[in-house]
């Protein structure tokens, strides 16, 4: 057993981790996994926004990086012109200095790309999204249309405030939904259209407050009816009024509470263990991952195979352990938001490049340390080095330390899923973000509470959540597709709207309990105090199939 040398808890290097670490030539981690996957989280900024000119061009655009930072920043459009090179800012390795120190001169002088949006029309409010159109605040998206307040939705159209939701459309408020078309408020849905309030559906359609129904139709707290009696029914609920929906809310989470839980919810998967799997095998201790293999410690990542500790990792990466926000890496470790690389580690915002070292925003390089070029044979002298010296300093296998981190703690999705006192997180010298006081100005109007009274003024006025206090704009878009889906118009900002989702959603982690039908162990997300059935996967197929 070791012990994490960040919060003393006890874990297991099995064979099989040694034998991964060894292929990757990186030293046994001396963090536990959720310390490990912690620290790379505080180094993502999803859903902090700033407008800020360029320093390039002078422009005024949407960054994830305030007006005043120490280095400078560039627009998409700037930052991947080939007339700039990001080498001229490369510098010696200084043997007398740890890495880090001198990886934080680098971060402080090389220009950062702004915003990551590749290939996006008319989309500039969204991060980490490529080939999205019209699209706004969706973030981590994938070929999205006309979507918003989304995270992690690919190819979909029409869809808002949907958290893991794939290839589906007019969907609203839906969470780990597959090929759905027109559902709301509703959790684990496949293959369904025009359901809502509902929890663990597939193949069903019409469908209200139902749980873990198979290829049903025109049901309603899980009792059939016949078409013209659910028409009926479904008349006599206002969802345009938002005192009404609240209330429908309220029933929806206490129904949910009477479904029976999957332990592990694994779809078409061998030897898997986690949660929200699909299309896997022989991968553990993941969540929200597809078609991935021999992996350990994966969350939100598509095609991996053979990869260790990655978050937001697309693309096929292969053989890479200690990534986020990264594409098709290969042989690597170490990384941030790089993409299309392979041996290189410790780099930044590095594109199309092989063995490279500690380098930041270079595209198409090969043996460059800090950013400085090497011939191939002075690379490859330098660079066992430059290990030995950071193997001394306790530096070669950690990721890079939260307290360098560009964002307040409270910026980062380590928060969402860890969230931090203030005080807990400057006890740790933790980056922190203070409460900008004009985002929380009074609300300027009264919110009419059905959709049919709301005029296209609402556009206009100055909102403020009554979650958090922070204003909040509804967009035209946004009004339209209200109407269109005849709900009203919330009252929480899009951040206390995604955090609620998330409270929704189980917890990535895995905790023993027992099964509530043949009392079998089991492991699942389910702590052993949630008062919901979880069942094992035996029995819970019995039961819903």
């Amino acid at each position: 057993m070791s012990t994490c040398q960040n919060c003393s808890t006890e874990f297991k290097i099995t064979p099989e981790d040694a034998a991964f670490y060894a292929k990757v030539k990186i030293p046994h981690p001396t963090f536990c996994p959720s310390c490990r996957v912690q620290r790379r989280m505080a180094w993502r900024n999803d859903r902090s926004f700033y407008l800020r000119r360029c320093d390039r061009s002078h422009e005024k655009f949407v960054s994830i990086y305030p007006e005043k930072t120490k280095f400078p920043v560039y627009k998409p459009s700037e930052w991947y012109k080939d007339d700039w090179d990001a080498r001229k800012f490369g510098q010696d390795f200084d043997f007398n200095r740890p890495f880090f120190d001198q990886f934080q001169d680098l971060i402080d002088s090389v220009p950062r790309l702004g915003i990551d949006i590749v290939h996006c029309e008319n989309s500039d409010y969204c991060n980490y999204c490529g080939d999205d159109k019209d699209c706004y605040l969706d973030l981590a998206g994938e070929a999205n249309e006309n979507c918003y307040f989304c995270l992690y939705t690919k190819h979909s159209r029409f869809c808002t405030d949907c958290t893991f939701v794939y290839n589906s459309e007019l969907c609203h408020e839906c969470i780990n939904c597959y090929d759905c078309y027109n559902d709301k408020f509703s959790m684990y849905l496949e293959n369904c259209n025009d359901c809502a309030f509902s929890f663990d559906l597939k193949g069903c359609s019409d469908c209200l407050f139902c749980n873990n129904l198979r290829h049903k139709k025109y049901h309603i707290f899980n009792k059939s009816y016949s078409k013209e009696e659910y028409m009926a029914e479904f008349a006599k609920m206002n969802f345009g009024s938002y005192a009404s929906l609240k209330n429908m809310i309220s029933k929806w989470k206490e129904n949910m509470k009477k479904a029976i839980h999957r332990d592990m919810y694994i779809m078409a998967s061998e030897e898997c263990d986690g949660n929200d799997i699909k299309n896997s095998k022989n991968c553990h201790d993941v969540y929200n991952v597809i078609n991935c293999w021999d992996s350990k410690y994966l969350y939100d990542v598509l095609d991996a195979k053979d990869c260790y500790d990655l978050n937001y990792s697309l693309y096929k990466p292969e053989v890479a352990c200690e990534l986020i926000s990264t594409l098709a890496m290969k042989f690597s470790a170490f990384n941030m938001a790089s993409h299309y690389c392979d041996n290189i580690f410790y780099c930044d915002q590095c594109n199309n490049s092989s063995n490279m070292f500690g380098c930041i925003a270079i595209n198409r390089g090969k043996f460059c340390i800090l950013n400085k070029q090497y011939p191939e044979e002075e690379y490859r002298a330098i660079l066992p080095k430059i290990i030995a010296h950071m193997t001394a300093t306790k530096e070669f296998g950690e990721f890079f330390p939260t307290q360098m981190s560009l964002w307040g703690y409270n910026e980062t999705v380590a928060h969402e899923y860890m969230p931090l006192t203030k005080e807990q997180a400057i006890a740790k010298n933790y980056k922190w973000k203070e409460q900008d006081r004009r985002e929380y100005k009074p609300q300027t109007a009264t919110i009419p509470d059905d959709i049919k009274q709301t005029t296209d003024g609402v556009t206009k006025d100055l909102l403020a959540c009554e979650s958090c206090g922070k204003n909040f704009h509804i967009i035209s878009q946004e009004l339209q597709r209200y109407r269109a889906l005849n709900l009203p118009i919330p009252h929480a900002c899009p951040d206390c709207r995604h955090r609620n989702r998330i409270f929704i959603r189980t917890p990535r982690r895995l905790n023993a309990r027992t099964c509530a039908s043949c009392s079998a162990p089991i492991k699942t997300p389910y702590s052993p105090n949630f008062p919901k059935q979880v069942y094992c996967e035996k029995c819970y197929l019995s039961s819903v199939i």
